[in-house]
């Protein structure tokens, strides 16, 4: 019988340890979309920018914040810049979305060797008969024989 509870004890620790791993895998997927989001935004400011200061005289001044200091440039000077940091944002953007499919793709194998589904709060409250309770939205609770 004791060869079985530690047999049991192992099996607990490698669910533990599958568990966590998943929990890791999902926390990357997550903090991929939060900079891929981030970037977007850094790229729509670009284009904000060249859309306002293109229309304008070439040798009309500007300023441009670089590393944190204020510099004094002309548009003909800065246009290109921020042109070009804009494109470097886009293959950032390319290489994370590839990086963010690569990593769905070891989600979905993951799950699909060790059988992982995900449950849905909305999903149990239909299957009991459509009772539903505002103080246990979200919480998952057990046969009570267990």
């Amino acid at each position: 019988m004791a060869s079985k509870a530690g047999g049991d004890g192992k099996e607990a620790i490698n669910e533990q340890v599958v568990a966590n791993t998943y929990a890791n895998m999902r926390t990357e997927m997550n903090q991929l979309y939060t900079k891929i989001t981030e970037l977007e935004m850094e790229v729509s400011e670009h284009s904000l920018v060249m859309g306002a200061i293109e229309p304008l005289d070439p040798s009309r001044r500007c300023y441009r914040m670089i590393g944190g200091v204020l510099v004094e440039r002309t548009i003909k000077e800065v246009l290109p810049a921020v042109k070009r940091n804009k494109e470097g944002l886009e293959e950032v953007i390319a290489r994370m979305h590839e990086a963010l499919e690569r990593k769905k793709k070891e989600i979905t194998e993951f799950e699909l060797k060790y059988k992982i589904r995900i449950r849905k709060a909305d999903n149990n409250t239909e299957e009991e008969g459509g009772k539903k309770e505002g103080t246990a939205q979200g919480v998952l609770v057990g046969p009570a024989g267990q």
